[in-house]
């Protein structure tokens, strides 16, 4: 009876380790995955799929881990961490990200709208009292 329990736990550790070997082989770096991207770029992008999904999809991990938010600074009054709040906040008003660092608020058609390291979401209208002032590209429009 006892060498068939050796082959019965040798044959579960086989078993162990190729499901192991199997899982370690399926996850791709990013660079592979960044690759893969380039190579099928234009059918992705038709699909509505972006680089930032696309990657994570790849790399195994969530959509909600790869497209986690900036670091938001300390909040005080009227700043909010995500958009949703901002917006249920200031219904008839604009929502801006105001870069914190350099206090400077960007619209939603902005490229840094969202994007800068630090930042928040405001209602527009509360800006100035904040003591910030809208970017170059914003003001350009204005005037």
């Amino acid at each position: 009876m006892r060498p068939s329990f050796n082959a019965a736990v040798l044959s579960a550790a086989l078993a162990g380790l190729l499901v192991f070997a199997a899982s370690a082989a399926q996850a791709k770096t990013t660079k592979e995955c960044v690759a893969e991207w380039q190579a099928n770029k234009a059918t992705l992008q038709a699909g509505g799929k972006t680089r930032r999904a696309f990657v994570a999809e790849c790399r195994g991990t969530t959509q909600d881990a790869a497209a986690k938010p900036r670091r938001t600074a300390k909040l005080t009054t009227g700043q909010f961490a995500t958009e949703a709040e901002a917006k249920g906040s200031c219904p008839a008003d604009t929502v801006v990200w105001v870069n914190t660092r350099r206090k400077v608020f960007h619209a939603s058609d902005s490229p840094s709208y969202g994007k800068t390291k630090r930042g928040v979401y405001m209602c527009e209208k509360d800006t100035a009292a904040a003591g910030y002032r809208a970017s170059k590209a914003k003001r350009a429009n204005v005037q």
